[in-house]
């Protein structure tokens, strides 16, 4: 399986950004989708998942801004992320979980700043 993600960049404290990461490659029906992200010098840490039946569960620091949900016929899933914080720069990596294997996109740099 192959992730590729997209559109990180640089917004100001306030903002908001949309990233997305497709899927390809041995695509199962059953398998969550979703995001961590890691900032400088920390570790790697849960944002928000997405089950293919469409459960969503999300970390504290972001529930109430952001908002995950995918398409399956694209095997894409989307991260809306709004009222950024500079708490919230760090690289954001995309994970395809199936079967106990996950799998990760190679990340896309969300920088929030004034």
């Amino acid at each position: 399986v192959q992730l590729q993600a997209s559109g990180g960049g640089l917004v100001q404290p306030g903002g908001s950004l949309r990233l997305s990461c497709a899927a390809s490659g041995s695509i199962l029906s059953l398998n969550v989708m979703g995001w961590y992200r890691q900032a400088p010098g920390k570790q790697r840490d849960l944002v928000a998942l997405i089950t293919s039946a469409g459960s969503a569960n999300y970390a504290d620091p972001v529930k109430g801004r952001f908002t995950i949900s995918r398409e399956n016929a694209k095997n894409t899933v989307y991260l809306q992320m709004n009222n950024l914080k500079p708490d919230d720069t760090a690289v954001y990596y995309c994970v395809y979980m199936q079967y106990g294997v996950d799998y990760w996109g190679q990340g896309t740099l969300v920088t929030v700043s004034s």
